[in-house]
């Protein structure tokens, strides 16, 4: 099942819908615009059958998309965790999970335009396979990691590589080259666990107005999906649509005002967004 947020009109009120033979179920009635809350409530079961039992009303082109998660206190974000990326980098495939943090207020939705900041003249995409935490997890071991997991979604980690550089060159945090607003989309859909058997298998690709600039594969990660649920719930609480980008793999490249990037995840959705320079 594919659960999303979208409004029917910029300003009208977000529901909550899935994705049902090409077209948008609408789930209004059920009282919430949670997807993961939803999930918890009603289970997975008893909501694939709600699902079933209604007709497509509303078209994917005709509805502006929010990002797939109504509540997020953290996206936790996976540095170097591909050895091509780390390679392309020029850095060290770190022996340890390497964390970083983007703020709620980054997040946007699918076919919403990524706004760069004046400040910065160089941006890059990386596009991730991302966990969405479907329950309270904190001390999680490695071996249940299922249980932490409301299902998957893409995102697409922007990042202002100029900024970015100048503080790993000064040996500073660079987290505000991550955390802008519209710096996390992500997308379209959180799609459950049924759907994605494993989640250690899936293609990832992204094109540039058609130029496949990243293409591997969720298998090649150095640190799965066992180990960062496990690493990042020792000490610190995930929280119910909490999101672990789970790293990005090799390909970054420099976009221009105008681009139009398409970030898919094998069996997950196809992300898109366009970029916009406040400078240009």
């Amino acid at each position: 099942m594919f659960l999303g947020r979208i409004r029917r009109t910029p300003s009208a009120p977000v529901e909550l819908v899935a994705l049902r033979d090409g077209g948008l179920v609408s789930l209004a009635d059920l009282g919430t615009d949670d997807p993961v809350a939803l999930l918890n409530s009603h289970g997975l079961s008893r909501l694939s059958e709600e699902v079933a039992a209604r007709r497509p009303v509303l078209d994917e082109a005709a509805v502006v998309f929010e990002p797939p998660v109504a509540t997020c206190t953290k996206i936790c974000c996976l540095a170097l965790n591909y050895v091509a990326h780390a390679e392309e980098s020029g850095m060290e495939v770190p022996p340890e999970p390497v964390l970083f943090f983007k703020p709620p207020s980054a997040l946007t939705g699918h076919n919403r335009p990524v706004i760069a900041p004046a400040r910065t003249s160089h941006l890059e995409h990386e596009v991730e396979l991302a966990v969405v935490i479907g329950k309270v997890t904190r001390d999680l071991p490695a071996e249940r990691w299922r249980e932490a997991v409301a299902g998957y979604t893409v995102v697409n980690d922007m990042t202002a590589r100029d900024l970015q550089l100048v503080n790993i060159g000064r040996n500073v945090p660079w987290d505000q080259s991550k955390g802008f607003d519209t710096f996390a989309p992500a997308g379209p859909y959180l799609a459950t666990v049924d759907e994605v058997p494993d989640p250690q298998a899936l293609e990832l690709t992204l094109e540039v107005d058609g130029e496949v600039r990243q293409r591997a594969n969720t298998k090649q990660m150095v640190f799965g999906i066992p180990r960062l649920i496990a690493d990042l719930s020792d000490g610190m609480t995930l929280m119910p649509g909490d999101l672990i980008a789970t790293g990005t793999i090799a390909g970054i490249a420099p976009l221009k005002d105008g681009d139009t990037m398409r970030a898919t995840v094998e069996g997950i959705g196809t992300l898109v967004n366009t970029v916009k320079f406040r400078s240009a």
